[in-house]
């Protein structure tokens, strides 16, 4: 059994956080682009906004991995 069953559930949630970030991230620039006047400013939203607000929201994810690595760390050094 781990001890760091803590660190691998807030994992979890940050994992949960980060997929329905990304997808509200996309939903919102999407709708963002409906929403500006001009074609040069909706083609500015889909190149610049949207990969910008994914990557902002992939931010709980590499938090996830970063735990989970910690976690895995800990119980390697703890079997010695």
């Amino acid at each position: 059994m781990t001890q760091y069953g803590t660190l691998r559930a807030w994992a979890f949630i940050s994992t949960l956080v980060g997929v329905f970030g990304m997808i509200l991230a996309a939903i919102g620039a999407i709708v963002w682009a409906f929403e500006v006047d001009g074609f040069w400013q909706t083609i500015g939203v889909l190149l610049i906004g949207l990969p910008v607000a994914v990557f902002i929201a992939t931010l709980p994810i590499a938090l996830a991995q970063a735990l989970r690595a910690i976690a895995d760390v800990g119980d390697t050094v703890s079997a010695r």
